[in-house]
């Protein structure tokens, strides 16, 4: 929640909005006011560090796929030699520990998570404490609340589609189906959907000028 830059002429009140695509916000007039203009300072971005090196992967039970993986990059699932990754659809947990330098925190200043590309949602969690569930671009979440400076135990729940496993029932050798369906359009070489956490995932601090 954050106050709106506002004009009123001839007793219309205009405010400026950006939305990225999908986008929506609640715009609430709290109280009547007799200032008829005002103006947010812009705020300026900085990527402070991408989050890279090895992520622990565990994907949920009973989908074909192995109880956890370590991922040495973000890339899609459907890249890995496992069968059980490459056709999975369910939900797969990213975790790992992001050391903040102390030089990041600024007083008055947002502390974002941007996970750069999802496919298709992600419910991310900082030190035990949920930041909420993001479904289309910005994947970001605002995490000033729950980083700390030093260790910080992020974890980043993905959901995809499940496509992939409908088509990775349909290979062959496979004796016992994971899913089940009446209609069955997709083929054993129906074109796999890009699924998991692809990244890059960065942490970036907004301040106003």
């Amino acid at each position: 929640m954050e106050p709106a830059s506002f004009k009123i002429v001839d007793g219309r009140t205009i405010v400026p909005l950006k939305l990225e695509p999908w986008g929506t916000v609640f715009v609430v007039f709290r109280h009547p006011t007799t200032q008829t203009l005002r103006t947010q300072p812009p705020r300026t971005e900085t990527a402070l560090s991408t989050v890279g090196g090895d992520w622990t992967v565990r994907f949920q039970p009973g989908r074909g796929a192995p109880a956890s993986i370590t991922m040495h990059r973000l890339e899609s699932w459907t890249r890995n030699a496992d069968p059980g990754v490459r056709y999975f659809s369910g939900i797969g947990t990213y975790t790992k520990i992001l050391n903040a330098n102390a030089a990041w925190f600024k007083k008055g200043a947002k502390m974002w998570i941007d996970l750069g590309d999802v496919k298709n949602l992600a419910e991310v969690t900082v030190n035990g404490r949920s930041l909420g569930v993001v479904w289309h671009k910005p994947y970001r979440v605002d995490a000033s609340t729950a980083l700390k400076p030093g260790a910080n135990e992020v974890s980043i729940k993905v959901v995809n589609a499940w496509v992939n496993r409908l088509i990775g029932d349909q290979q062959h050798g496979v004796t016992t189906p994971v899913t089940f369906a009446d209609f069955k359009p997709y083929k054993a070489d129906s074109p796999l959907l890009e699924s998991g956490l692809l990244g890059p995932v960065q942490v970036v601090r907004s301040e106003s000028k």
